[in-house]
């Protein structure tokens, strides 16, 4: 379970560290409507993680599993392809984004989230689960999960620690924010300008620094 546990890890600190939910966080956190969307946001955050990992876990488990000391070819070459597919995912963004000034503010979309009520904020946080590196990210840790030997039980302990880190940077911030609004606006302020400034560069050190890991690893069950 503890190489399991490590496998995993890594790829739930990129989830963690993803800077969209954590700026929708901010922009709800600031906004007239905090009280109402911040605690649905959070639930669709945490629920969405959990699901799209549990999918990705229950369909990595149904692949022939190999035979006693024996290579896992399956989950080697798919973590491979995930690998490779981050790497080409940071590589556009970094294509995309080079040479022009950092933003000063969010897209259009994530200004809109300030908005939302409470369905509509539940339903942003779980579709954003959904997006390319969501997915990438949690079909890395499936293959992850059925690599390693586990049992059912284990499997079970290392979603619920997965959802616990991929969700802990929207979490907190709520949760302080909602304790003591006056101490923490100033900080969402700050925290506002500096992801807006610099999003985009740690997304791509984030998904290359994740992209080489699961490569490594990959080739490890090879």
């Amino acid at each position: 379970m503890l190489q399991a546990l490590g496998h995993i890890l890594p790829i739930a600190v990129a989830v963690a560290l993803s800077s969209v939910p954590i700026t929708a966080t901010i922009l709800i956190l600031l906004s007239p409507k905090r009280n109402r969307a911040a605690v649905p946001f959070l639930v669709g955050w945490v629920f969405g993680i959990a699901l799209v990992v549990t999918l990705f876990t229950v369909f990595a488990q149904a692949l022939p599993s190999p035979k006693l000391r024996e290579p896992d070819v399956i989950a080697g070459v798919g973590e491979i392809i995930v690998g490779v597919a981050m790497l080409v995912f940071a590589y556009i963004t970094w294509r995309r984004n080079r040479g022009k000034p950092p933003s000063k503010t969010e897209p259009a979309y994530l200004r809109a989230i300030a908005s939302f009520g409470a369905l509509p904020a539940f339903g942003i946080a779980l579709a954003l689960n959904f997006r390319p590196k969501g997915i990438l990210l949690a079909i890395a840790a499936g293959l992850a999960l059925h690599s390693a030997d586990v049992t059912p039980a284990d499997i079970v302990i290392l979603v619920v620690i997965y959802t616990v880190i991929g969700a802990s940077t929207v979490a907190l911030p709520i949760i302080v924010t909602l304790a003591s609004p006056v101490k923490m606006q100033p900080r969402l302020v700050s925290a506002r300008a500096w992801i807006s400034r610099n999003s985009k560069i740690v997304t791509v050190l984030i998904m290359v620094m994740i992209g080489v890991f699961i490569i490594g690893t990959g080739v490890s069950d090879l």
